[in-house]
């Protein structure tokens, strides 16, 4: 059987409290991809990866696992990166409201 991604690490989305993540709480899904985007311009954490669903910033990836995605995006490699939602819990806390995986893609498949 061939494996089409390989596992990460898997997190909370970081400051789901500051930004708009609220606002679409409800039509997340388990499943669904989101868009990864370095910020190398932010003054707090110049590693740090913005975690987005169509357009709308819903926080960020954690500071103790944004070191490599970072780096992969600076240098282009945004293809070979998957962040998919794994837990909606609007009950919970904000911090662990929204749970994601980090995929990295077999871009040799099929070849």
């Amino acid at each position: 059987m061939e494996c089409r991604t390989r596992y990460i690490a898997d997190f909370d989305i970081a400051g789901m409290r500051y930004w708009d993540g609220a606002t679409v709480l409800s039509a997340l899904k388990v499943g669904e991809g989101l868009s990864l985007v370095a910020e190398s311009d932010n003054a707090a954490d110049p590693d740090a990866v913005a975690i987005y669903r169509d357009g709308v910033k819903l926080g960020y990836v954690p500071r103790s696992e944004n070191g490599i995605v970072s780096q992969l995006l600076h240098f282009g490699h945004r293809d070979v990166l998957e962040c998919r939602i794994l837990k909606v819990d609007p009950a919970a806390d904000t911090w662990k409201q929204v749970r994601v995986g980090l995929y990295v893609t077999d871009k040799t498949a099929g070849k």
